[in-house]
């Protein structure tokens, strides 16, 4: 019993390893920037709304200075009115002191709508820019970062930055104007009296820089946890389909509570932080009301101050008081600004490593269809080389299959040929110009995918299949989901080609979601069509069909088959083999002839009529040879016909 317990523990112990994923294995460094770039960032963007931003201050200012007025008529109404017998100044006094609260009430009203309206304004231009950046960055860029982290940093860091924006900065000159006002004054009725208050602040001063160098790594750590926190959710919700499968709920939600826990814990320690310092600071704002009353009461005793200049002490008392007190929720904002400023920053800063270069072709007419790898080698970030010096070249109009084993660089082919990446080192041609010396608007408008990894928007099916070009005339979509073998099912659906499909195709099955994915793909007319495993859950009666309309497209294309199924590439003009990094090109014949891995693939679909195996002298194929005799036989032909 003693073992099985230990056992158990041991593998629970496993279990909890992934939980940190999220918040340790997945953690990006971001970098720290300084306070007056994170300023300067900030009114970057609220260009076009800076004249409202700047009036929002000043009525600010405004009204902070209105705020002396009251305690003022108070001392005029003590020493003038009530003890000077002065009694014809009693309803103007009280007038101005109703007046002075009508305008403030005004002006604070006006000044948060001007507020308002710069950082909403500045909100929505740093969101958009985002976007902007977003849609043009590379695979890479989404390699190393989640979308529950973007997503955390365009809603709840940038909502840090508009509560800046719009409240801590506003708070911050009330309470700089409202202080210096009430000092200054308060200097002029009695300087000695106004020193005694302001003892307290160097204090105050030194508490809060205490607090401010202990929380400000913790704030950091908080918008880490959170943006793991949406990384664990979203995942977890995009592949609820694999939890249920393999009965992992109770793991999930157990990994998912470790995440919420930690994130829990670090708020806790940054709020028993603050909490720990906020009653010092208000016990040293208190200190002025009893300094107030002890030194005040002394100087009006031996005649030094008026009893209305004390009650103009005791009525502005709040004005030094109270800005102390915001400075601890000011710098508890400022330190949760700084912390999501940098993770915004960093994503709006972010530029595509892949990009037009100054001088590259941008060539609006169609492609004639030929693609060359040049001595390519490729491999992903820290990761394997993927293509080891790979050379081939295919030609217009012409159907090519690539089959390898799993991770031998077959998508990795087509990323390259639509520049989702760069090589490492070689050349990526298509008609004969550098991949890398062309606009990637026209390699894209040339260039169509039909990923393994369908995905489908949550729009109709019409709006999926002409995703490229809204304006598609509804029998060109039509045409397109007849070439897919998409036509029927579609059309026996509730609202037919009107129907909305739930978000990545939910409710329909995957052999539906790839025909209407080569819909979408043929309606761009390519020049260069890639399928990658696009019929693998496809039955073999659509499967033919599909193969012979690819065939008989109403466009020339080369066609660039990924399969792994010898019904999908047997027929193919060029069956293209990966193998370790390296290529061996030829046809169904020859290679099922000569390539052991292709003729082991034959066998275990058992296809029949295979030729007598006759493998070369090195390991059952010589991709050199193969690769070469073959492409010099096929430019031959070229040329001669």
């Amino acid at each position: 019993m003693e073992k099985d317990g230990n056992l158990k523990q041991k593998k629970r112990k496993r279990e909890k390893t992934p939980s940190s994923s999220y918040a340790d294995g997945e953690r990006k460094i971001i970098a720290s920037h300084s306070f007056s770039f994170r300023i300067k960032f900030v009114w970057h963007n609220l260009r076009g709304k800076r004249p409202q931003f700047i009036i929002g201050l000043l009525l600010t200012a405004i009204t902070s200075i209105i705020v002396i007025v009251n305690p003022y008529m108070s001392k005029i109404l003590v020493d003038d009115v009530i003890r000077g017998g002065k009694r014809d100044m009693l309803v103007p006094v009280l007038l101005v002191m109703s007046g002075v609260v009508l305008v403030k009430t005004g002006l604070h009203m006006l000044k948060i709508v001007m507020m308002e309206q710069a950082s909403q304004n500045m909100l929505m231009a740093i969101r958009k820019t985002i976007f902007r950046n977003i849609q043009y960055q590379e695979m890479s860029f989404f390699d190393k970062i989640k979308s529950g982290d973007i997503i955390t940093r365009t809603t709840g860091d940038l909502e840090y930055l508009r509560h800046f924006c719009a409240w801590v900065t506003y708070v911050t000159v009330d309470m700089v104007v409202t202080f210096t006002a009430a000092v200054v004054m308060l200097v002029y009725v009695s300087p000695v009296l106004t020193l005694a208050l302001i003892s307290v602040l160097p204090f105050i001063l030194l508490c809060s820089f205490i607090y401010n160098k202990k929380v400000a790594p913790l704030y950091r750590s908080i918008r880490q946890r959170l943006s793991d926190l949406n990384v664990g959710a979203s995942e977890n919700i995009n592949g609820n389909r694999v939890v249920k499968a393999f009965a992992r709920e109770e793991y999930e939600k157990e990994k998912f509570s470790h995440i919420n826990g930690q994130y829990m814990k670090d708020n806790m320690r940054a709020a028993f932080a603050w909490q720990r310092v906020v009653p010092v600071i208000d016990f040293l704002a208190q200190i002025l009301t009893f300094l107030t009353i002890l030194v005040g009461g002394a100087l009006c005793i031996n005649g030094s101050i008026s009893l209305g200049d004390l009650t103009l002490f005791t009525g502005l008392t709040w004005a030094l008081s109270d800005p102390m007190r915001q400075v601890s929720n000011i710098l508890n904002d400022m330190q949760r600004f700084s912390a999501s400023a940098d993770k915004v920053i960093e994503i709006y800063y972010a530029r595509p490593l892949i990009c037009d270069r100054h001088n590259a072709v941008d060539t609006k007419e169609r492609f004639k269809g030929k693609v060359e790898f040049r001595n390519v080698s490729f491999s992903y970030a820290k990761g394997p080389q993927v293509l080891s010096n790979v050379s081939f070249k295919f030609y217009p109009n012409e159907t090519i299959a690539i089959m390898g084993p799993t991770g031998s660089g077959k998508t990795t082919i087509a990323n390259l040929i639509a520049r989702f990446y760069d090589v490492s080192s070689g050349e990526v041609l298509i008609d004969g110009v550098d991949v890398r010396d062309r606009t990637l608007e026209s390699i894209h408008r040339g260039v169509s995918i039909a990923t393994q990894d369908v995905f489908l928007f949550s729009d109709t099916v019409d709006g999926n299949i002409s995703f490229c070009n809204p304006d598609m005339e509804l029998e060109q979509v039509y045409e397109c989901a007849e070439l897919a073998c998409a036509d029927g099912f579609i059309r026996r659906m509730p609202e037919g080609y009107n129907t909305i499909i739930g978000e990545r195709g939910v409710g329909l099955s995957g052999g539906q979601r790839q025909r209407i994915a080569l819909a979408r793909a043929i309606a761009a007319i390519p020049s260069i069509l890639i399928l990658d495993d696009t019929t693998s859950a496809v039955d073999m009666e659509t499967e033919k069909k599909m193969q012979y309309n690819l065939q008989h497209l109403p466009f020339h294309c080369t066609t660039i088959i990924i399969a792994q199924r010898i019904s999908s590439v047997r027929n193919a003009d060029k069956i293209m083999i990966l193998e370790n990094g390296s290529v061996t090109i030829g046809t169904h014949d020859s290679l099922a002839r000569t390539n052991r891995y292709y003729r082991n693939v034959c066998e275990l679909q058992k296809i029949e009529d295979l030729p007598p195996f006759e493998p070369d002298e090195a390991n059952g194929s010589s991709p050199e040879k193969v690769k070469t005799g073959f492409d010099d036989a096929i430019a031959t032909e070229k040329e001669v016909g």
